[in-house]
């Protein structure tokens, strides 16, 4: 039976090639618009929230300064995959969403990783398949992957 430390090194080793694979099939069009990082965070934020957000709610999210965030979106601006508008209530706010460019950037950048997974799974011996699905299976069903108190907002 492996110890705590040494399930988790496969799981690491595991985790970190999934990632790296579905990461690699998902980025080709971040790379073509040439998107920082903190540019592409911005963007998966709004994905993510569904609903237009405050420079400075997108800033602390992302742990950037309100000028360093200021300066992503407006670059995002340019490449029309967000919108920046006045909020109603307080006319000093600005408001930033996504635009249809950009929901279907950040879908197709999921769907990418999807894809990648699916195959992943179809590509496993069907006797692997089963022992993964009822493990995996195990684990969702119980309590131990609910986020801590303070990871229930990061990205």
């Amino acid at each position: 039976m492996p110890t705590p430390d040494e399930l988790y090194e496969t799981l690491e080793d595991f985790v970190m090639r999934m990632m790296n694979l579905a990461e690699a099939d998902g980025m080709d069009a971040m790379v073509e618009l040439d998107l920082s990082f903190s540019q592409a965070r911005t963007l998966f934020l709004l994905a993510k929230t569904g609903q237009p957000m405050s420079i400075h709610s997108i800033a602390e999210k992302i742990g950037l300064s309100d000028a360093a965030t200021g300066r992503n979106v407006d670059q995002l601006l340019q490449l029309d995959v967000v919108e920046r508008r006045e909020s109603l209530e307080d006319r000093r706010v600005k408001l930033v969403s996504l635009t249809p460019v950009g929901e279907k950037l950040a879908v197709s950048h999921i769907d990418a990783k999807r894809e990648s997974i699916k195959a992943f799974t179809a590509d496993l011996p069907p006797g692997q398949r089963d022992d993964l699905h009822r493990v995996l299976s195990d684990i969702l069903a119980g309590g131990t992957l609910r986020p801590r108190k303070n990871q229930e907002h990061c990205l």
